[in-house]
């Protein structure tokens, strides 16, 4: 926590302080930092109607015993290392008993910013998009942010500016499971980027968060192992992209060293009825039958398992099939799916959080999400 300076003698002096300033509340007490601005000032309550005046930040001070420069910090977010905690909470509940909300046009004016965040997507029919924008929302509401969610018509390839000028428009832009490159026409050179679920080395965002995605992959690997399994189809995702390419090369790394392993990869179009055709295909083939189909997510899981009871065989019984999201459709399917858990919700908290930090000049937190392996019934012992 910043150092308060002159001030750091104790909460004690402060609240003396406060007291003091409530009798003049336009003056802004020692270390409070600069009195609010015109454009935060709300007009008299005669200028507004004198019917239902809307409570002002000169109400809130009045009511908490503060200046409203104080106001200002702790509505703002700003009062950490210059206020108490004690102090903060009585502006709250002042703000609060008095339906206080702030002047969120006059503030953006002042400081250039409109808010709003843009959260780029490949697609809206992949349930993980919706549980990040859920995250993210959440984070942008509680510090006064909006967010807008937009699916990229190019999927994962060069995404096109929805407004005329995004960088008119927006502070920031949040983009899950694409490149960096793929956002240039969205973000231009000006606004910051957060990369979610993408290559932590491409240089051109401002910060990542990424799942343990090759953590995923090596458990799930592992469990079919542990089983007795040694041949195996890596169903792969079509669709090229770093999140994918991790789960390929994790998975051949944990399989390189066992004795008769044999993995054969299989690419599929991300779609339950491509995924069914591809498995059938490489089922029907030359060669000795997989006991294991390990997939790049659910959805081709799903695909997967429909393949295998076309042809009279059953899941798990003559092969084993195992997912990756643990999206709804895991728990929906018959048998339910084998699968790797990924928090999508914490992908969005800690993206909006990431690009908060980077507008507020401060470091984001740093570290991978751990993900989970979820055992259910789509995965056996092999009976070959």
């Amino acid at each position: 926590m910043p150092s308060a300076g002159p001030r750091a003698s104790g909460a004690a002096d402060e609240e003396s302080t406060a007291t003091h300033a409530a009798e003049r509340p336009d003056s802004a007490r020692p270390g409070d930092g600069p009195a609010p601005s015109g454009a935060d000032r709300e007009p008299p309550a005669g200028h507004r109607g004198e019917s239902s005046p809307r409570p002002t930040s000169r109400d809130v001070a009045r009511v908490a015993g503060v200046s409203q420069a104080t106001v200002s910090l702790v509505l703002g977010e700003k009062w950490r290392g210059r206020v108490s905690e004690r102090t903060a909470g009585l502006v709250r509940d002042a703000a609060r008993e008095l339906g206080y909300r702030p002047n969120l046009a006059a503030r953006n004016l002042r400081l250039g910013r409109t808010r709003t965040a843009l959260l780029v997507v490949p697609a809206l029919t992949n349930e993980f998009f919706a549980r990040v924008y859920t995250g993210a929302a959440t984070v942008a509401a509680e510090h006064g942010f909006g967010v807008v969610l937009y699916p990229s018509p190019e999927g994962v390839g060069p995404a096109r500016d929805p407004f005329a000028s995004a960088s008119a428009a927006l502070d920031g832009v949040i983009a899950s499971s694409m490149a960096a490159e793929a956002l240039t026409a969205i973000r231009g050179t000006d606004l910051p980027l957060v990369m979610l679920d993408s290559d932590p080395a491409d240089p051109g965002a401002a910060a990542h968060v990424n799942l343990d995605i090759a953590d995923g992959m090596r458990q799930v690997t592992d469990h079919l192992l542990a089983l007795g399994h040694r041949r195996f189809v890596h169903l792969a995702s079509a669709v090229a992209s770093w999140t994918f390419d991790v789960r390929a090369r994790a998975l051949h790394e944990t399989v390189r060293d066992v004795p008769d392993a044999v993995v054969r990869t299989v690419p599929a179009p991300l779609e339950v009825g491509g995924a069914r055709e591809a498995v059938e295909r490489a089922l029907i083939g030359p060669g000795a039958r997989p006991t294991a189909i390990l997939c790049d997510d659910d959805i081709l899981a799903a695909g997967a398992c429909k393949a295998v009871r076309r042809l009279g065989l059953r899941v798990p019984e003559d092969i084993s099939v195992t997912g990756f999201d643990d999206l709804a459709l895991a728990s929906a399917v018959e048998p339910e799916l084998t699968t790797v858990r990924l928090p999508a919700e914490r992908v969005g908290e800690r993206g909006m959080a990431a690009l908060l930090a980077v507008l507020d000049h401060r470091p984001p937190e740093e570290g991978d999400l751990a993900v989970d392996l979820v055992v259910r019934d789509s995965t056996a012992a092999p009976s070959l």
